[in-house]
Formats: structure tokens, C-alpha cells, sequence
């Protein structure tokens, strides 16, 4: 089993930015790679960014060039979140991938007022 805690969500006016933290206990060794997914009311949850153990990333296109997703080492990953826009209100969680389950975070909400 894995546990993720996400932080660092918080309410910024556009152009702002914040820096979202999620920290992983348990069994991190079977983790290989780590994600960021956004849910916006009366939407569906959707990806935000992944990075894999080796540091290979992917990005949504509406976040490219704004957000850095990185992993200071098995159990602490980031999303640094600049440029904000209104639009990138939501609630954020953590993802982790292990060999066979797929763990979640219970959310951090970002809101990003105009």
C-alpha cells in the first residue's frame, strides 16, 4: 500500500503562482511513475502532468510552459504552478503508479481569482 498527502494549494489571483507538494509513505519502492490530475467542479478528472522514476515527463497542453512537475527523490514529488489562470481552478491530487495498483491523494484545491 502507498499513502500520498498532497499540499501547498491555496488561493492566488491570476498570474500568480503556487508550489504543490505530495509526500509518499509505504511501499514507495513500488512506485514508478507519479502524477498530477485536476478536477474542476462539473468537470471530469483530468491530467495535469506524470513523471516517471527515471525523470521522464509528459504535460497537458493547456499547462505547457507554466507548470514543472518534478521528483526530489521515491517519496516527494512537485508541481510548480506559475502563470496561474482562472481557469486552473480545481481540486489537485497526487497519483502514484505501482506494479499493479493505482493510488490517490485526497485533493488540495487551487483557486485562481481573476
Amino acid at each position: 500500500q502507498v499513502q500520498l498527502v498532497e499540499s501547498g494549494g491555496g488561493l492566488v489571483q491570476a498570474e500568480g503562482s503556487l508550489r504543490l507538494s505530495c509526500a509518499a509513505s509505504g511501499n514507495i519502492f513500488s512506485i514508478n511513475t507519479m502524477g498530477w490530475y485536476r478536477q474542476a467542479p462539473g468537470k471530469q478528472r483530468e491530467l495535469v502532468a506524470t513523471i516517471t522514476s527515471g525523470s521522464i515527463t509528459t504535460y497537458a497542453d493547456s499547462v505547457k510552459g507554466r507548470f514543472t512537475i518534478s521528483r526530489a527523490n521515491a517519496r516527494n514529488m512537485y508541481l510548480q504552478m506559475n502563470s496561474l489562470k482562472p481557469e486552473d481552478t480545481a481540486v489537485y491530487y497526487c497519483n502514484a503508479l505501482g506494479r499493479s495498483s493505482s493510488y490517490w491523494g485526497q485533493g488540495t484545491q487551487v483557486t485562481v481569482s481573476s
